[in-house]
């Protein structure tokens, strides 16, 4: 049992402070951040996190393309984003302090295990000097320490190779930390102890190794270099939390939308960076109805979603661009047919196979716009890990009252992101039950509702709603083949219709900071919206006319977002794309919508934002 660390007068009292621990990606890094986060979680500060993957499965070790991160800004105020620049680095090897030394802020501190910074992983990152050595790290606060070496020593008495040994190396690193800033082992103790059941001695080398980088704080004076400090609890809504993902957050919220709705869950999925968590996550969730396969390739995962939908289930498949390309067919069938279903997009870098660790919002057009013929359906978009619940619940009301296939966007940021979720009561949610058609008196496929236009829900085997259903053009009600030009205008109209008739069926868009109307609005959809809010919340502070308009629903957009837009004298667009939201509100509003764009795989700084707003008002 660990006890509470004990806060001493030379701790230094801070607001928030980021975090970057950095290494191989054997080095176990993304555990290293996940068990610091749930810690942090437990002392009650807010945060927000960024892990930051390599593109390559196996990279050479100590190599720069092998270089995995995780970044996580923790504090007593109100945490939007996962930090501008690190306050702190965490180097494991030459090539992590090589790739994310530029990011790290001027005046911060670095700690390095100088066991690493041999010959050889000197060459392999590409350095031709030691920067511990020849004043590249002058400026900054220097904690070298043999961790290789003080990790093998932890875990002498455990038998292990000199290979498994050095696997506990994040563990030293993380109880040097939890020193550092006041934190509790005594969860991580736990999780490791059930991780490990079944290999205690795994379990035991690790605690041992944790318990030494905790105790070779406690001996060393680090207020003498990196510093000690106490970061207070952070004033939040009381009530039960628990840290999320966004993909957690997703799935769950896709279940409860289900339930919502009185219905089971079919998910389709193929399996594609970063929309996997989606499906790892419902796989688990049987005991709710949720039926989840893993397809042979993305075609199939959306035809039996379809299928799914058809058969009087929710169906529901997930993927990224490039798959999002592959199912572009069988959505236009999903329209056609007028099924509902729900199509996760978590987006990432670039066309074709482009970054695939990396995020970006470079899915609009293809979500909006790409599709042969016709085919309007619903987009929407979530803004952080916890708002992908609320998003999901949306996306299955309106999926099933209307029928349609339902887009909904979220990226590899907030997929993989994680934050304080204060756990909600669905008891407290109104139900959106789904009425499935059950008489066959007048019954026809594609008669309407005068409200909604949706057409009736009718499960196959139903005595007396026996029907023809495809993707090829139907006649209006009777649902038959129909090659008519006439009919044809009528159905492409119907389906269009439907879909814009739901601006009528959403909120008003209103700004989530400053005045209707003014000088400037930032508009802003998707994981812009910690940076911009942050940024604009400053602006607000030294008397700026700013204002922060974000967007959940992209198609349709709210009914009255272009006279909201009117109002202002200008309009700037931040968006990790070329800039696509811009494009989208040219042509809907005919207004001058300046973009503000980023596509460098790395989320938004609020300086960035700060500075575009600078522009903007001519300051």
């Amino acid at each position: 049992m660990t006890k509470p660390v004990e806060m001493s007068d030379q701790r230094i009292a801070v607001p928030s402070v980021v975090i970057r621990f950095a290494g191989d990606s054997g080095d176990g890094i993304q555990i290293t951040g996940s068990r610091f986060t749930d810690t942090t979680a437990l002392a009650g500060n807010d945060l927000a996190t960024f892990p930051d993957f390599p593109a390559e499965i196996r990279a050479p070790v100590g190599t720069t393309f092998g270089v995995s991160a995780f970044q996580i800004n923790f504090g007593a105020r109100r945490i939007e984003t996962h930090g501008d620049d690190p306050d702190v680095l965490v180097a494991l090897n030459p090539a992590a302090l090589k790739v994310n030394l530029e990011r790290l802020r001027k005046g911060g501190s670095i700690i390095v295990d100088k066991g690493a910074f041999s010959t050889r992983n000197l060459q392999k990152a590409g350095y031709e000097a030691d920067p511990l050595e020849d004043g590249t790290l002058s400026g900054y606060k220097i904690l070298e320490i043999d961790i290789t070496k003080l990790v093998l020593e932890s875990v002498k008495e455990f038998g292990l190779s000199k290979k498994d040994g050095l696997r506990c190396k994040n563990f030293w690193v993380l109880g040097l930390v939890y020193w550092i800033y006041g934190r509790n082992r005594e969860d991580t103790v736990h999780w490791l102890k059930e991780k490990f059941a079944k290999r205690p001695e795994i379990a035991d080398a690790n605690i041992a190794a944790l318990n030494a980088g905790h105790v070779y704080g406690e001996a060393a004076e680090l207020s003498d270099s990196v510093g000690l400090f106490s970061v207070n609890p952070a004033e939040m809504q009381p009530g039960l939390y628990r840290t999320v993902t966004g993909g957690e957050a997703l799935a769950w919220g896709l279940v409860a939308g289900a339930e919502l709705a009185g219905l089971d869950i079919y998910f389709g999925s193929y399996p594609i960076t970063p929309a996997s968590p989606v499906l790892h996550t419902l796989a688990k969730m049987k005991q709710f109805g949720v039926k989840t396969f893993q397809a042979e390739d993305e075609i199939a995962a959306i035809c039996s979603a379809i299928g799914g939908s058809y058969a009087g289930a929710l169906g529901i498949t997930s993927s990224s661009g490039p798959g999002i390309a592959l199912k572009g067919e069988a959505i236009g069938l999903a329209i056609s047919t007028e099924l509902p279903l729900v199509i996760v997009n978590s987006q990432r870098a670039g066309p074709s196979t482009g970054l695939p660790t990396k995020t970006e919002q470079s899915d609009l057009y293809q979500s909006v716009y790409g599709r042969n013929g016709d085919a309007p359906l619903v987009v929407l978009a979530a803004h952080g890990p916890s708002d992908c619940f609320e998003v999901a619940i949306e996306a299955c009301r309106l999926a099933t009252k209307y029928m349609t296939p339902v887009m909904l966007l979220t990226d590899g940021y907030i997929g993989n992101a994680a934050e304080p979720w204060l756990i909600p009561s669905i008891a407290d949610r109104k139900p959106f039950t789904v009425q499935q058609e059950t008489n066959p008196e007048g019954f026809a496929p594609f008669n309407r509702d005068p409200e909604t236009l949706a057409r009736p829900w009718a499960i196959p085997g139903t005595p007396g709603l026996e029907h023809r259903i495809g993707g090829i053009e139907k006649a209006d009600g009777s649902g038959h083949i129909s090659y008519e030009p006439a009919n044809h205008q009528i159905m492409t109209d119907m389906r269009r219709n439907k879909i814009l008739g739901i601006a009528n069926d959403i909120p008003e868009q209103k700004p989530e900071q400053g005045n209707e109307g003014g000088k400037l609005a930032v508009v802003g959809w998707g994981s812009t919206y910690g940076p911009i809010s942050r940024a604009v919340s400053n602006k607000l502070v030294q008397g700026d006319d700013v204002a922060h308009i974000h967007l959940t629903h992209l198609w349709p957009l709210p009914a009255n977002l272009g006279e909201l837009l009117s109002g202002y004298d200008k309009v700037i667009v931040p968006e990790m794309n070329d800039g696509q939201l811009k494009t989208v509100l040219r042509d809907q509003y005919l207004i001058d919508v300046q973009p503000v764009t980023k596509v460098t795989g790395q989320p938004f700084k609020i300086t960035e934002i700060e500075d575009a707003i600078d522009s903007a008002l001519e300051k």
